[in-house]
């Protein structure tokens, strides 16, 4: 077994959106994502709360959230397909709710996919639970409403 790479979780900047938006790609293809522009203006979005990991330099993963006065939804979510299983989505998890807690957000709700049963499984380890759904939300399916206060 090899060794474990070390990472890093900062804030995104403006200067990261082409690299997040290759990301976003890479993870989801043409149908679901995002392009430099979004995550650019995203990254000064003060009412958005979005994170990216580093591996040697190099973003394997992001996440970001609008916030809502008491209420954040994750918007974006994506790990590099090459890094995953490598507790990068457990970290970055980690650190976005407690981005999201500390601007005061007490709820979050996301949507994803049924058929990503990886990603399910990581909200549901934090305690998301399934709440909606919603029909035709990616048009080629629905979405799974997942939420979970934060204490």
């Amino acid at each position: 077994m090899g060794t474990t790479a070390r990472f890093a979780c900062r804030k995104m900047t403006t200067a990261d959106a082409d690299d997040v938006a290759a990301l976003d790609l890479k993870s989801f293809g043409d149908a679901d994502s995002w392009n430099a522009e979004y995550f650019f203006y995203a990254a000064q979005n003060e009412h958005a709360e979005f994170l990216v990991v580093e591996v040697d330099g190099k973003i394997v993963a992001c996440a970001g959230a609008d916030i809502f006065t008491d209420a954040a939804e994750i918007v974006s979510f994506a790990v590099d397909p090459d890094r995953r299983n490598q507790g990068i989505g457990t970290k970055l998890l980690t650190s976005l709710l407690d981005a999201v807690k500390r601007r005061g957000a007490t709820f979050v709700i996301l949507e994803v996919r049924p058929s990503n049963t990886t990603a399910i499984r990581l909200y549901e380890k934090f305690g998301f639970q399934i709440v909606d759904r919603e029909e035709n939300y990616y048009f080629d399916e629905d979405a799974w409403i997942m939420a979970r206060e934060i204490f």
